[in-house]
């Protein structure tokens, strides 16, 4: 797909166009998006995604893996979970909480069960 304007861009995805559906979805698409975000910053709007879509572990895995190989660190998915509870509500931040943080290498329910007498 040949670059084109955002607006042109805008007008394609709102009707649903096909071959621009699937370009934009497709991460190693840059012809489709005439300006594309850094990496880090897309990894971290996708962890953010998939709190607003109480996504499984699984999930999380990958893209939290993708957004620490980007840079990103556990302040930054910390950082995440506070931009979006307002949106999504507290009850998909305490859901997705511990999937991140299992994703970033540290298991908060285990650290939960020793602090308990």
């Amino acid at each position: 797909m040949t670059a084109v304007t955002a607006e042109e861009l805008f007008r394609r995805l709102t009707i649903g166009e096909p071959r621009t559906l699937a370009a934009v979805a497709s991460p190693d698409s840059d012809a489709a998006v005439p300006v594309r975000l850094d990496v880090r910053t897309e990894s971290l709007l996708r962890v953010a995604a998939l709190i607003a879509l109480d996504a499984p572990e699984s999930s999380f895995r990958t893209v939290v893996d993708a957004a620490i190989r980007a840079g990103a660190s556990l302040d930054d998915l910390v950082a995440v979970l506070a931009a979006v509870a307002g949106q999504v509500g507290s009850a998909r931040v305490t859901s997705a909480a511990p999937r991140i943080a299992l994703a970033a290498g540290y298991d908060v329910e285990a650290d939960l069960d020793r602090a308990d007498p």
